[in-house]
């Protein structure tokens, strides 16, 4: 069976576990580096993405997080997991993991009494998705390889990069699992891709 790995230092790990075992795979919640090992796909849950970094560094987490990226294995940020897998955020000097072409707004939509929820169309996966936005990001600028997915009062929402997806908003948050599942295909291809 597929194994999916949440990245379990902060932020909404039991939502996207429950959604990873309906879409049908395996999940398991990262608490040790080395478990990293054991996984086929990662999801950066949202939560704090200062918070998470600190916890990132704190555990050890950072160069094995993005050699885990860079070996192909797919990584799906939703909200602060996006603003982790950004290689530039406006505002900011530094990065974080800096995996994915994209520069990104933090906040984008306000704060969180500016939370709302929207239906949106995402390329390949749905045209009635219903997104949670909390303190959501969005996407300013990606690069050439990064394909756009959805976009919500003109601003791009989510986003796909080779072996990386991400979201502005929460999808465990609802019921709707049809991003998840987009995201668990992707982990199947690329497990087949990796071991040819």
């Amino acid at each position: 069976m597929t194994k999916i790995g949440v990245l379990g230092l902060q932020g909404a790990v039991r939502e996207h576990v429950q959604s990873i075992k309906v879409s049908g795979a395996e999940a398991i919640v990262i608490k040790k580096k080395e478990q990293l090992d054991e996984i086929d796909g990662l999801v950066l849950p949202g939560g704090e993405s200062t918070t998470m970094r600190r916890l990132i560094d704190q555990y050890d987490f950072f160069t094995p997080l993005q050699q885990f990226g860079k070996q192909g294995k797919p990584i799906f940020g939703t909200c602060a997991g996006l603003i982790l897998l950004a290689k530039e955020i406006v505002g900011q000097k530094q990065s974080h993991l800096g995996l994915m072409d994209i520069k990104i707004e933090r906040n984008g939509f306000g704060r969180q009494r500016e939370s709302f929820e929207a239906k949106l169309t995402i390329t390949g996966v749905a045209d009635d998705f219903e997104a949670v936005f909390i303190r959501a990001p969005y996407i300013e600028e990606v690069g050439k390889h990064v394909e756009t997915l959805a976009f919500n009062q003109g601003k791009c929402v989510a986003a796909r990069e080779g072996n990386y997806l991400c979201s502005a908003f929460h999808p465990e948050l609802t019921r709707d699992h049809r991003l998840m599942q987009y995201f668990i295909n992707m982990v199947e291809e690329s497990k087949k891709h990796l071991a040819s």
